[in-house]
């Protein structure tokens, strides 16, 4: 069993500092008054090509639409992590911290929705890798997604009713 995953992203530096400690260069940052959106590019992944990623604090969610390679399928059109989210402000600016609580959301738009890892969110409170009260917020904040995206006709934008784009502009 595994602690739970941080992820930094520096918008100042342009960069993401991926869950392994390897900073990558971000193509494209975007603040807004309720998230950060990045985009970059995926080096070395076998399907994934290209990352486009919201992180959304009130939600306690990380969205994620991703480009396969070629020829490759993904199965989902969103890719959904239960996250803490923090902003560190730094001298050089503001640093988004993500907390990784194991649970993620496969949805296929207007299809369904899928919860994953319950197992391993379990594993880490029983090791001691997460409190009650953190394992617990990440279960609130699964079965509030699953709901509400299941409730807009499994179109994640429609139950948020964010302006989220998926582009660079």
């Amino acid at each position: 069993m595994h602690a739970p995953k941080i992820e930094l992203f520096d918008v100042a530096g342009m960069t993401n500092t991926d869950p392994k400690g390897i900073d990558r260069v971000v193509d494209h940052y975007r603040v807004t008054d309720f998230g950060l959106y990045m985009a970059r590019p995926l080096a070395d992944h076998p399907d994934i090509a290209y990352f486009r990623s919201w992180l959304l604090p009130e939600h306690g969610l990380r969205l994620g639409r991703w480009t396969p390679h070629p020829g490759k399928e993904l199965g989902y059109d969103v890719y959904i992590d239960i996250v803490d989210i923090e902003v560190v402000d730094t001298s050089a600016g503001a640093v988004w911290r993500t907390v990784d609580l194991y649970l993620d959301l496969l949805v296929r738009d207007g299809r369904d929705v899928r919860v994953l890892d319950i197992d391993e969110v379990l594993a880490a409170h029983v090791a001691g890798l997460l409190d009650a009260p953190t394992a617990h917020r990440a279960f609130e904040r699964t079965f509030a997604a699953v709901a509400g995206i299941a409730g807009a006709g499994h179109v994640v934008e429609s139950w948020l009713n964010l302006p989220l784009t998926w582009t660079a502009d």
